[in-house]
């Protein structure tokens, strides 16, 4: 309880409780700029036998970490436990992670690439929320390529694209995206448009799933697309099984505010498809 008090102290706004009862904890740790460049979110929970017996249980998170990066930074938070055995950990772990991020800053490493944290989209955006399509370097379409064959060349037109009322909470903002389609291609079609605004194509996750009604064989053609955030492409899906949707695709864009939102995050995501298809 004093290193709870004592980090909520230290880094105020900064450190969150997710859940008092069961002990989780997240606190943003960045580089220490006027404007940070590296951000990263450490979520912990502290099971009953810490500190004298167990280590937190945590997990790292920021859309840039990956490969050796995650491995380097995880090794180093083991290797601080094993030597501080018995010990209050977080504050160390923290400062750590700190470190890391300020030699980050200091070397020639770019500034995290398309997968972004939500910190980088402004707070006032307001009615602007979507302006701007600006078209990206980089495609980032991870499928329906296997579906659409080049034999499928076809021009087909493009369908009007309905964008929902963003959803914000702790940071983060949630926005649905709809388009009705009848062809896979059309699906295609429409991520290449949605993505070629550089707000959307920032988004720390794309979800999305479409349902197509084949006449023909009386059955139906549908997939998702989860983009990073377990198991929310297949739940939004589900919702759409539900309400009896078909022939049309939702996307739903989420941009990560640097506080985790557990289960809440699903909600959300699930309340903007609900509300972009009734409307």
């Amino acid at each position: 309880i004093d290193e709870i008090e004592a980090l909520s102290s230290i880094y105020g706004e900064d450190w969150c409780v997710v859940d008092e009862d069961e002990k989780i904890y997240c606190i943003k740790v960045n580089d220490c700029l006027d404007q940070p460049k590296w951000t990263l979110c450490l979520q912990v929970i502290l099971p009953p036998g810490y500190p004298t017996a167990e280590p937190p249980i945590y997990q790292l998170n920021a859309p840039w970490l990956r490969g050796q990066d995650y491995m380097d930074l995880a090794n180093s938070l083991e290797e601080i436990y094993v030597q501080n055995l018995g010990e209050s950990i977080l504050y160390l772990w923290v400062e750590k992670i700190r470190e890391v991020l300020i030699e980050k800053a200091r070397t020639s490493d770019p500034e995290p690439d398309i997968k972004k944290t939500s910190e980088e989209v402004d707070e006032d955006d307001g009615d602007d929320f979507l302006l701007g399509y600006q078209p990206i370097q980089e495609d980032p379409i991870k499928m329906l390529n296997y579906i659409t064959s080049e034999s499928q060349e076809v021009d087909e037109e493009l369908p009007s694209i309905h964008h929902g009322n963003p959803i914000t909470d702790r940071r983060s903002t949630f926005q649905a995206h709809l388009a009705p389609v009848v062809t896979p291609r059309q699906v295609k079609r429409v991520l290449e448009k949605l993505y070629e605004n550089k707000k959307i194509a920032s988004a720390t996750h794309n979800i999305y799933a479409y349902r197509i009604y084949c006449e023909d064989k009386q059955t139906f053609l549908q997939d998702c697309e989860d983009d990073g955030e377990t198991a929310a492409g297949g739940r939004l899906l589900h919702l759409m099984q539900i309400l009896n949707v078909h022939n049309v695709l939702v996307v739903v864009s989420r941009w990560y505010g640097g506080i985790l939102l557990g289960p809440d995050r699903f909600k959300h995501i699930n309340n903007c498809a609900r509300n972009v298809l009734v409307e």
